[in-house]
């Protein structure tokens, strides 16, 4: 694609129901350092909110999780050909292995993170103050 900002906002395009009315791009040429850029532009503030995520309890968190991954799963199911995608996956479990695996792996990961940053919290390391 000759504009990088238009591949941003074409992909946006086709993994967003509904975007950005102002979504545009745009290649600037006159640069302090002679260099030509381009550049994606939408709105800055739109009058959307964000989840407040400290403030859930955990079944509230894991309904906002669970609407978080929905939300990705359609992004992802607009984005590509199913044909294609099929044919790539093909018939045997492969995949969904590989992606139980992955999945578990990365919680235990996160099990250790956690369990380090209890440790630096715990030896003075790293201070922290008690949530909601």
């Amino acid at each position: 694609m000759p504009n990088q900002g238009q591949r941003v906002v074409e992909g946006q395009r086709l993994m967003q129901a509904a975007s950005d009315i102002f979504l545009g791009w745009c290649r600037v040429t006159e640069t302090l350092d002679g260099r030509s850029r381009d550049y994606y532009v939408r709105q800055l503030w739109d009058w959307k909110r964000s989840a407040e995520v400290e403030t859930m309890t955990p079944a509230m968190l894991g309904l906002y999780g669970e609407l978080c991954g929905w939300t990705l799963a359609r992004a992802h199911a607009r984005s590509g050909d199913r044909v294609a995608v099929a044919s790539y996956l093909g018939n045997g479990d492969g995949f969904d292995q590989a992606l139980a695996t992955f999945a578990e792996r990365y919680a235990d990961q996160n099990e250790r993170d956690h369990a380090a940053v209890e440790a630096a919290v715990a030896g003075g390391r790293l201070a922290a103050t008690a949530g909601l």
